[in-house]
């Protein structure tokens, strides 16, 4: 594995900073927020009056704006902004937060994500009523023919999948069992019961072919990560964790004729990085739905297009498989963080502090975004070590 791409390991993540996830309750998501980028700061051994670019994806609820820095307390910001790529942000904002500091225009980036759609006594169900409720015209056609939320969207994909390949539900199951047995070693899990096939098949079906338990949960919180110049990050206060190759794609139409956006922005970064999906050791895939996941693993080379549903039910995802994958229990088991889920697990891995979870051989991680209906996508390659 070698690269000379003048952009790989120019990079490196040196702080991670999370707040309590899940049904927090009692705090706005700018408090959250702040609380992130000051624990992140604090872990990385750095004073606020270091941090000089803020790069900020309110979620959903948009819950929190500009105004953070202000509620952090930086008065000297050299970069500052909102984006918002659904679940591509997190891989959107270390990629440009790569560039900046690469081209000196900034020493440390935070780039944060908080959200606050759960409110006491409602359900996980209800929690973006709000934000997706008084469509009008044209585009109240689709929640009046029951298409609210992207759920039927991602089920109609995962049906045509397994229409064309026989993809089975025992495989859909096989990835929501997998990411259960790494939670149940995640103690900042939401979910942590046991679960089992039969277990899977017996939760209330939500748009078939997914039960509940294919799709993603609904959390409050907030994830920070810190990204500053390598030549830096060496002197931090802790391990540094390299970028090694990052890379987008998007698109608003499905095209069955041209590569998938996790096939073209899989392909760049790993490019940049000087891999092959072969050398990744560990994978922490966006899983919104259980069917991402196995549509992921395909087009980022793990295994053949088709053969995505059979790789999960061989055990493959789960402790001790050959790609372990979501290994904190991913947004299925532990928390809803958008891309912030995978970053954060991806940098608990490389750094070896996955406790009881941490995996063999974490010297390359692959971590993916994606967002909208399969419209945004977000690829990061991260290590321990420079290229």
């Amino acid at each position: 594995m070698s690269t000379d791409h003048p952009l790989s390991s120019r990079a490196a993540i040196t702080g991670l900073g999370m707040t309590e996830l899940g049904r927090v309750y009692g705090r706005s998501a700018t408090d959250l927020a702040a609380d992130a980028v000051l624990r992140a700061l604090a872990d990385a051994g750095l004073a606020r009056s270091e941090l000089d670019g803020l790069l900020i994806n309110a979620g959903i609820s948009q819950g929190v704006d500009l105004s953070l820095a202000q509620a952090v307390g930086l008065r000297d910001l050299a970069l500052q902004t909102q984006m918002n790529g659904y679940g591509s942000s997190a891989g959107q904002m270390i990629g440009y937060a790569t560039l900046a500091v690469a081209a000196g225009l900034a020493r440390h980036v935070a780039c944060v994500f908080a959200d606050t759609p759960l409110a006491p006594g409602s359900r996980a169900g209800q929690a973006y009523g709000r934000a997706r409720a008084g469509r009008r015209g044209v585009a109240s056609i689709g929640p009046a023919l029951g298409f609210a939320g992207p759920i039927p969207y991602y089920a109609l994909h995962a049906q045509r999948h397994m229409d064309l390949y026989g993809t089975t539900q025992d495989q859909l199951g096989a990835v929501a069992v997998s990411s259960r047995a790494w939670a149940r070693k995640n103690p900042l899990a939401t979910m942590r019961e046991p679960l089992d096939l039969a277990g899977y098949h017996a939760s209330p079906w939500i748009v078939e072919p997914f039960h509940i338990l294919d799709c993603c949960l609904v959390s409050n919180g907030a994830i920070c990560v810190i990204v500053s110049a390598a030549e830096q990050a060496r002197d931090l206060a802790r391990p540094p964790v390299y970028v090694r190759g990052f890379a987008q794609a998007h698109q608003l139409e499905w095209d069955d004729t041209a590569p998938s956006l996790a096939q073209r922005s899989s392909a760049a970064a790993f490019s940049m990085a000087g891999c092959k999906a072969g050398d990744i050791r560990t994978a922490q895939i966006y899983d919104c739905y259980t069917f991402t996941v196995i549509a992921t693993l395909e087009d980022y080379g793990f295994c053949k297009r088709g053969e995505g549903g059979a790789f999960a039910a061989s055990g493959a995802l789960g402790p001790g498989g050959a790609l372990p994958t979501n290994t904190g229990g991913g947004m299925l088991s532990a928390y809803y963080m958008w891309g912030m889920t995978p970053v954060s697990e991806a940098v608990i891995q490389a750094r070896g502090d996955g406790g009881e979870r941490q995996v063999d051989r974490a010297d390359l991680v692959a971590v993916s975004g994606n967002g909208g209906i399969f419209n945004y996508h977000a690829t990061l390659v991260l290590s321990p070590a420079a290229s």
